[in-house]
């Protein structure tokens, strides 16, 4: 689509009206052009293209690829779209009319129904968290007899590394504490037997 072009008062070529370009099997047509004299339609401009037939190829393309995206719905898309909005509201009046017709029997039965609610909270939860528990107390134990018998389970090399440093650091302490011991009885022995 090209525009045709007028000045406009600041001198700057503003586009006014679309010019239609029709695709035929020879590729894109000009828009026709009236050549009579005085009429303002000469001042139309053309489209022509410089690489001939690519752009008529890359038109085709376009549009066929348009085509099959921008179809009219179909009887069986209109149907499914219908039955979809009106499940969707048959649903929400469903839920609407039941909740107004079963409100007043939540509301006169609530004494009942917060201690049995509360009771049965607690049951479940504490279920819950017993079963996860033993859960992992099993998978804890498998995993410490398959890492005791030698079986490399996943996350032992983190483990014998993390076991190797403990060790070092405990090493290091005593090392320095020893150092540090020694430290302290040379001190006292200068300090009790200055001229010793």
């Amino acid at each position: 689509m090209a525009t045709e072009n007028h000045k406009s008062t600041t001198g700057v070529p503003r586009p006014t009206k679309p010019i239609m370009v029709e695709l035929d099997s020879n590729g894109p047509s000009p828009p026709p052009i009236n050549k009579e004299k005085g009429n303002k339609s000469d001042t139309r401009t053309t489209l022509h293209s410089s690489r001939g037939g690519s752009a008529t190829t890359f038109l085709r393309k376009a549009q066929s690829s348009c085509s099959q995206y921008w179809n009219a719905p179909t009887s069986t898309q209109l149907t499914g779209t219908f039955l979809l909005f009106f499940t969707g509201i048959t649903i929400t009046n469903i839920g609407i009319l039941s909740l107004l017709f079963f409100a007043p029997l939540v509301i006169i039965s609530s004494p009942i129904w917060i201690p049995i609610g509360t009771l049965l909270f607690v049951l479940v939860s504490g279920s819950l968290m017993l079963s996860s528990c033993f859960v992992a107390f099993v998978a804890g134990s498998s995993w410490m007899y398959s890492y005791f018998r030698g079986m490399h389970p996943p996350g032992s090399d983190q483990v014998d590394h993390a076991r190797s440093r403990i060790v070092d650091t405990a090493t290091h302490v005593k090392d320095c504490a020893k150092e540090y011991g020694e430290y302290m009885q040379n001190k006292i022995n200068r300090d009790v037997a200055p001229g010793a």
